[in-house]
């Protein structure tokens, strides 16, 4: 084929790379969203730039949430409902157990799939999280506050975070739920803004009592998150919905009051501390008060609040907290006599990420494997040829948009800034795809009863949730009413109405008919006509310059982190090429020689399009490779993506005549359809 095109034309990939995945908590299963928004895409990327920068310098890591308040009360839920008779930990681990069988199931290529409280990880994560906080505390960006935490008076005890809900107190949110300090769309409050709290656990109104806990000093880091979202504007690898989201958080505190309390308000104004009055325009229900900092703001919170004021808080950048009160938790180190603290979730589950990392390199290290590049973790995180990708869903960005990147600044380690790949939520029969919403999204075990998984991982790899929010609509499972029979009048449903067209099998069809029909093509051609050898010709120059050409779009499309064009890319090459075969093979007309120049260039084609969906669908382009008798490193190579198969053979000494391909069965299915799918007789 032809000579590697220009590299100045292509996009830079760096020498070493992480790619992480959001952590479940450790308090459930794994639906369908957690895979197909989350982690088929990271795994798309981290199967690509293996055979892009080579697997020793790739690092794909995630894990089990497993400390924090959630998991708390599904415990004590598990034990109060159902009996359960183990540990908290016990409890952690099946949980863990099950995410990992998951993610096995969808061929989820983590190096590791650790747990911040389980195995080996356990010990590498409390050892980081008490280095870390230590950093922080001298580096003077933690201070201690005594903030006031709900407490059940019927219950006597005081409440972790999902063990209150209320309404999320920040205007325009429109959450489902809102917890202690928290909703579920990531807006941060303080306890005692949030509407209409209720313990979890009796049923009433809890009381808020005061604790002493340390929090980051997030707010001082205003100005670096404003020009780093200068940096990730001018960066096409960071979505819009990124820099939007977050400095919606970098405003100046604003607290917004009904005009119907303008009176009320105008008489404790003078007691308020300095601030700016916007009155309300078109027809707006609030006027708007501006404070200097956070501090002023809570000031006049409380004023308001006794002279029974109500408002609402605008998104600003507030303290972060760092450690909490519960007992399951990372322990937080002894600074200034405060000890018997846990270190918060969220913070934690930041550089969870790292303590995974040093786990992995540690462990090859002490087998002596020399799996990777480095076994150093500084030269992953912290070097300037190294970049780490995060995975994460959209309500998910003011903390690893707003609160790590300031860690990492303030920490002052030479921590590299992440590259953050936020998708939007992937939907379910187009609502929200939550375990605690009405409406139940199927567990991702559960939709491998109708589909495959290469299926399944084709179909959301095209959904374009890096655009928008889309709906995912599995026939199999759509109970909601298709017509009525006209002879009986019965209520025909979609999932068994045979004229309906399963949306979730829109690219299946691709797998099963273009592309198995290609590779179908080339090894019986081969077979009846070379000898069950490789064709003795080269592909002809307009089918090199096609390859090519798919090759560069492919790897473009790759690097913004589109998988939906990258996809379709590899689509239309595919269709093309099955184009041309069919075109060729019929003009060769019995012609030996011609129908060998038709397979010659369908084998180049087929090695190229086999290369292009290897992110995508793993277990089925492998198979190829091992027919076509290459080993997967030199195949999938990009060092070798412009080479024809006949100069992959050669690179093993064997001309193409001695380049022997493995016998295929007959109908044999690269790809194969679900047993469900298939009709009875068929």
């Amino acid at each position: 084929m032809a000579d590697t095109p220009n590299a100045g034309a292509r996009p830079a990939f760096p020498k070493r790379a992480v790619i992480t995945g959001g952590m479940p908590y450790g308090n459930k299963n794994l639906h369908f969203g957690h895979i197909g928004g989350v982690f088929v895409p990271a795994d798309f990327f981290a199967r690509f730039l293996r055979d892009r920068i080579g697997s020793e310098n790739v690092v794909f890591v995630s894990g089990t949430d497993c400390y924090g308040s959630p998991i708390a009360e599904g415990f004590r839920k598990k034990v109060e409902d159902e009996g359960f008779e183990g540990t908290i930990e016990d409890y952690v681990r099946a949980n863990h157990d099950l995410q990992k069988r998951a993610l096995d199931a969808y061929g989820i290529s983590l190096d590791l799939f650790g747990g911040s409280g389980l195995d080996e990880a356990k010990d590498v994560h409390a050892r980081l999280s008490a280095e870390l906080i230590s950093r922080l505390y001298e580096r003077g960006v933690l201070s201690k506050r005594s903030t006031r935490q709900f407490f059940d008076t019927k219950a006597n005890t005081f409440l972790n975070g999902r063990q209150v809900q209320g309404r999320c107190p920040v205007r325009g949110c429109k959450g489902e739920k809102a917890y202690a300090d928290e909703c579920d769309m990531g807006h941060q409050f303080d306890p005692e803004e949030l509407i209409a709290p209720v313990s979890q656990l009796t049923g009433t109104t809890p009381e808020l009592r005061p604790v002493d806990n340390w929090y980051f000093d997030l707010p001082r880091f205003r100005e670096t998150l404003e020009g780093l979202m200068d940096e990730w504007d001018a960066d096409a690898q960071v979505r819009p919905i990124v820099t939007k989201t977050v400095r919606e958080s970098l405003a100046d505190p604003v607290i917004y009051v009904q005009n119907k309390y303008r009176e009320d308000f105008d008489a404790v104004a003078e007691r308020l501390p300095e601030h700016d009055l916007r009155e309300p325009e078109g027809g707006q229900q609030s006027f708007a008060v501006r404070f200097a900092d956070w501090q002023a703001r809570d000031e006049a919170r409380d004023l308001l609040g006794e002279a029974g004021v109500r408002f609402r808080t605008g998104k600003t950048l507030l303290p972060f907290r760092i450690t909490g009160n519960i007992d399951w938790g990372v322990p937080a180190p002894e600074l200034e006599g405060a000890s018997g603290l846990t270190v918060w979730v969220w913070p934690e589950s930041l550089w969870a990420p790292i303590s995974f990392t040093q786990t992995v390199l540690a462990a090859d290290a002490a087998a002596g494997a020399g799996r990777y590049s480095s076994d150093d973790w500084h030269d992953w995180w912290c070097s300037d040829d190294a970049r780490v990708y995060q995975f994460i869903g959209q309500d998910n960005i003011y903390f690893y948009c707003a609160a790590q990147p300031a860690l990492w600044e303030a920490l002052d380690w030479g921590l590299t800034q992440d590259v953050p790949v936020a998708n939007y939520h992937i939907l379910f029969m187009n609502k929200k795809a939550s375990s605690s919403a009405a409406v139940k999204p199927p567990m991702a075990e559960e939709l491998l009863s109708h589909y495959t998984a290469e299926q399944l991982r084709a179909h959301w790899l095209s959904l374009g949730l890096d655009q928008k929010a889309v709906s995912f609509s599995p026939k199999a499972l759509d109970t909601s009413v298709s017509h009525k029979d006209k002879k009986t009048g019965e209520e025909i449903l979609v999932k068994d109405d045979p004229r309906v067209v399963d949306p979730a099998l829109k690219e299946s069809a691709f797998l099963t008919n273009i592309f198995n029909r290609l590779a179908r093509s080339c090894f019986y051609g081969a077979a009846n006509v070379c000898g069950g050898k490789l064709p003795a010709f080269e592909p002809h120059p307009e089918v090199v310059d096609a390859c090519n050409e798919a090759l560069l779009a492919f790897e473009r499309c790759a690097h913004d982190f589109d998988a939906h064009g990258a996809l379709a890319v590899a689509e239309e090459f595919c269709r093309a090429a099955n184009k041309r075969w069919g075109d060729a093979s019929k003009a060769a007309n019995g012609q030996d020689d011609a129908y060998a120049q038709a397979l010659a260039d369908a084998f180049a084609e087929l090695r190229c399009v086999t290369l292009l969906m290897h992110p995508a669908v793993p277990a089925g382009c492998e198979l190829i490779c091992d027919h076509m008798g290459f080993s997967h490193e030199q195949f999938f190579s990009w060092e070798n993506a412009f080479l024809s198969p006949n100069e992959l053979a050669a690179q093993l000494g064997e001309s193409p005549e001695e380049h022997a391909i493995v016998e295929l069965p007959p109908r044999f299915d690269f790809f194969e359809k679900h047993p469900s799918q298939i009709k009875k007789g068929k």
